[in-house]
Order: structure tokens, then C-alpha cells, then sequence
């Protein structure tokens, strides 16, 4: 597992790749329902999310561009 760090915060690249993914390309440049979905599911890959996973999780749902159905997936995942 790989990790970057972002203001002093170690965050997984894996997910903020995924997130660059689903916000490059086609579509409009945000993260939908199911791509927010996606990136919680593999958060989850193991027996539960890591305090890195929900850091990293936390901070693409403060700093990337999301759909307010994501906005409400990520917000249901992350209370």
C-alpha cells in the first residue's frame, strides 16, 4: 500500500487515484452516486475502513467536486 502525504495528513494514494479517476475523462468532472460508492467499497477492501482510509475518504469528499447524491453517500459512510 502506498501513501501519500497532504498537509501533514498520510493519506492512501490508491483512493485519491481512484477519486482523479472518476473526475478525469468523461462525465462532467464530479464523483456520482456510484463512483462515491466505489471508492467507499474499496476503503472497505479489508475487515473494515483504517483511520488512513477514512482520512483519505474525508478529505476527497472536502476537497474533490461531488454530485449531492455522493455528497450523501459519503456523509452516511463517514458519521
Amino acid at each position: 500500500m502506498a501513501y501519500v502525504q497532504i498537509d501533514g495528513v498520510r493519506l492512501e494514494k490508491e483512493l485519491l487515484d481512484l477519486a482523479k479517476a472518476h473526475t478525469t475523462g468523461r462525465g462532467e468532472g464530479r464523483i456520482s452516486q456510484d463512483e462515491a460508492q466505489d471508492l467507499i467499497n474499496s476503503a472497505m477492501d479489508g475487515q473494515g475502513m483504517t483511520a488512513t482510509e477514512i482520512a483519505t475518504l474525508n478529505y476527497i469528499r472536502e476537497n474533490f467536486s461531488l454530485t449531492s447524491a455522493a455528497e450523501r453517500v459519503f456523509d452516511e459512510h463517514l458519521k
